[in-house]
This record gives structure tokens, C-alpha cells and sequence, in this order.
């Protein structure tokens, strides 16, 4: 290579009447549909008196649940998706068997709550760069498929004052940009104590700190307003609807792959994913 190191090429033929390349790959379009976690192992072996490698594949999810048939031992399997590697393609060897581990990429999801025109550049945005995105408003006529196609998904929901059921996790994006900044407050004191991996909210920083102000006096702290993005996105000179989305979709990407850089230096998930909770 001209960078002085070596690499190695895998080129990988997938019969399509193997009955277990079936049952993993179909199983791998249904995680990635549900944004659901896991890895494909592809276990590579060298057999005495055969020709190159036998190769065999599976699925394991997090909890060490396999999807496939390979020749090796599931606790070995298990630990081959720990540890600081678990974000990244890797190879292990043992014995005879070489494995090649790589992570279903997941984008993560980003919550948009109002359906407003910011909310529209967002969501268009946020979907061509990875996310999977979730519009929410209390407005039929704001949050609907005219206004915000799919694969965006809409919520249209009874009140802001009470929150759906949301999975929120380290791999969640939560973006607060109702309309007046009426519901700003309401919904941040919802999610604050969340394990949301970014929250994000809209407004000048004198409307932040006046927001901050009311939340402290219900016993938030300091330090849990700190970790909101306020005023929201780099810092770009927006002013438009569609510069404003750009802005902000680019500090998700930002923070998203700072996270990622976190996983691997630490070896693992990061603080607010390990406190994933369920809203309300």
C-alpha cells in the first residue's frame, strides 16, 4: 500500500440458495428496519486437505442471541462483538477459525418535536445523512405526509404536556422547536433526566436562560442544563429556515460522531446510553 502498510481484500460470494445466508440476511434487513443492534460474524476456517477457506455467517445481538448456524463456540462468538473493537470492522483469529466482525450501522434516531418549517428542513435532512427521524405535533395540519414524506416518521400527538412512550437512548437525538417556543419549557423538563445522547432546544439565549430560571426553581440543576445544546446548532451565521437545519443537522452529525470516537476510546457505550430510559 502506498501508505507503507498492508491490507488484505475479502471477496465474499453469497450463495443465494444457502438456506443460512437467507435466514441471516433476512434477519439483518429486519434489525435495521426496527434500528435494532447487531453484528454479522463471518467465521473463516482453514480445513486440512480443502481448498482456501470454509466460510460460515451469523448474527449476534448484544445479549449473545445468534441468528445462523457457524461451527464455533457461542460464548466464543459473544465476546468477539466486546470490548474497544465492538464499534468497528475487526479480525480475530484462534486456532484454526479467523473471524471478521462487522457492526450493523445505525444512524440513530433524532426526535423532532414540532412540525413547524424548521422542523421540515430538519427532517429532510437528518433522513439523507443516516437518522431515522420521528416528527411530533399536536396540529393535524402541521404534522402530516404532505408536509413531511416518508421514511419520516409522524407522530400526532394529543398534548406536549404528556409525552408519548419514546425510546430514548444514548442513541437518541431529541431537537425541541415548538411553535412560540410555547411547549419549549414543558417538553425539556420532560426529557432533561433522560438518557438522551443530544437535546437540543431552539431560542435566543435570553429565552434559554429565562427557561433554565424556571427549571432550576423546580429543582433541576446546573449541571443537568448544561448538557443542552442552547442556543441550537453551529455556529454558521443561520438565519433562514433551511440555513438554520443545516446548522443543526450539523452539529447532530458533530456530536454523533463524537460519541462514536468516545465508544472506541473507552471501549464501550457511553454514559448516557448505559441510563437508557422510556418516556414518560
Amino acid at each position: 500500500m502506498i501508505c507503507g502498510g498492508q491490507g488484505e481484500v475479502l471477496i465474499d460470494y453469497v450463495d443465494a440458495g444457502d438456506e443460512n445466508n437467507r435466514v441471516v440476511y433476512r434477519a439483518a434487513v429486519d434489525f435495521l428496519e426496527r434500528r435494532e443492534k447487531a453484528w454479522f460474524v463471518t467465521v473463516l476456517e482453514s480445513i486440512p486437505g480443502a481448498a482456501g477457506l470454509v466460510r460460515q455467517q451469523c448474527l449476534v445481538q448484544p445479549d449473545g442471541t445468534l441468528t445462523g448456524k457457524v461451527d464455533s463456540d457461542p460464548y466464543l462468538l459473544e465476546k468477539l462483538i466486546t470490548g474497544p473493537a465492538k464499534i468497528s470492522i475487526h479480525a480475530e483469529a484462534f486456532g484454526r477459525q479467523r473471524f471478521l466482525v462487522e457492526p450493523l450501522r445505525q444512524g440513530g434516531t433524532v426526535y423532532i418535536f414540532g412540525a413547524g418549517h424548521v422542523s421540515q428542513r430538519i427532517a429532510a435532512l437528518s433522513e439523507t445523512v443516516g437518522f431515522r427521524t420521528v416528527v411530533m405535533d399536536d396540529r393535524a395540519e402541521f404534522a402530516n405526509r404532505e408536509r413531511f414524506p416518508e421514511p419520516v416518521e409522524i407522530r400526532l400527538i394529543d398534548s406536549f404536556r404528556k409525552l408519548p412512550d419514546l425510546d430514548i437512548d444514548g442513541d437518541s437525538y431529541l431537537i425541541i422547536v415548538t411553535r412560540g417556543h410555547l411547549y419549549d419549557k414543558i417538553i425539556l423538563e420532560q426529557v432533561l433526566r433522560s438518557g438522551a445522547g443530544y437535546i437540543g432546544m431552539i431560542g435566543s439565549r435570553i429565552k434559554r436562560d429565562l427557561t433554565y430560571e424556571e427549571l432550576i426553581k423546580q429543582g433541576f440543576r446546573l449541571g443537568e442544563l448544561a448538557r443542552v445544546y442552547s442556543p441550537i446548532g453551529t455556529s454558521i451565521g443561520a438565519e433562514t429556515p433551511g440555513e438554520l437545519a443545516i446548522s443543526i443537522v450539523g452539529e447532530l452529525i458533530m456530536v454523533r460522531a463524537q460519541r462514536e470516537q468516545r465508544k472506541q476510546r473507552d471501549g464501550g457505550e457511553s454514559r448516557a446510553s448505559c441510563c437508557a430510559v422510556r418516556v414518560p
